[in-house]
């Protein structure tokens, strides 16, 4: 592995990634990205515009310019090193998966907030997860119309959407769940309303998962 490698990020890989199916302007490339890397790895459209170039210089990618009517466009692509370095990256073990949010943040801290403001985190919560709901929704029909870019992808692609579908499901409906507890609390965030009611949450949880 050559220092330049040593020093790619996993947004990188992504990027790496898709140019590895195929050429892309940097224009494509977001609205890729915006299609499915966006739902488990946000992060990498903040540093789109860098990366094709970091790739380039790394010599894992080249860049070639083509006409667009009156204005040219930088079209990147996958070089022959590139792809074996991408190859090397997808032999690693891949860092453990972890949960991200902010509402549960501020869900933790609640006691030293408001319920009201408890409970508009948890309805913008809810309401983020119906829309990537919806986007999900519009993706799945395109697929099923036959509509979809990469025909040759979809068994790809379907395994990582069925999580992706799976964990919006049960973020939607832990929210509404969420939001009808703390709906029952007191105003007074720090005094627990029923602690055996609260305790039988975890018991049914495992329950459910033993009978799993």
């Amino acid at each position: 592995m050559s220092s330049a490698e040593r020093e790619l990020t996993t947004t990188s890989y992504a990027v790496l990634g898709l140019l590895a199916v195929r050429h892309w302007s940097t224009y494509e490339l977001a609205k890729q990205m915006r299609r499915n890397l966006h739902y488990f790895w946000p992060r990498a459209e903040s540093n789109l515009y860098a990366e094709p170039k970091r790739l380039v210089a790394a010599g894992l990618a080249k860049a070639r310019s083509e006409p667009v009517g009156d204005r040219p466009r930088t079209v990147y692509s996958i070089t022959p090193r590139g792809r074996r370095a991408l190859g090397r990256w997808l032999a690693e073990p891949a860092a453990d998966s972890r949960l991200e949010s902010e509402a549960l943040v501020k869900l933790a801290f609640a006691g030293s907030g408001s319920k009201h403001d408890l409970l508009e985190t948890l309805r913008r919560y809810r309401e983020v997860a119906e829309t990537r709901r919806e986007e999900l929704q519009e993706i799945f029909h395109e697929y099923l119309r036959g509509a979809d870019p990469f025909p040759e992808r979809v068994h790809i692609n379907v395994v990582a959407y069925r999580l992706l579908w799976d964990t919006t499901q049960t973020e939607a409906h832990w929210a509404t769940w969420a939001i009808d507890q703390v709906d029952c609390w007191p105003d007074d965030l720090n005094s627990p309303p029923d602690r055996q009611a609260a305790l039988h949450v975890l018991s049914d949880a495992l329950a459910g998962d033993t009978e799993g």
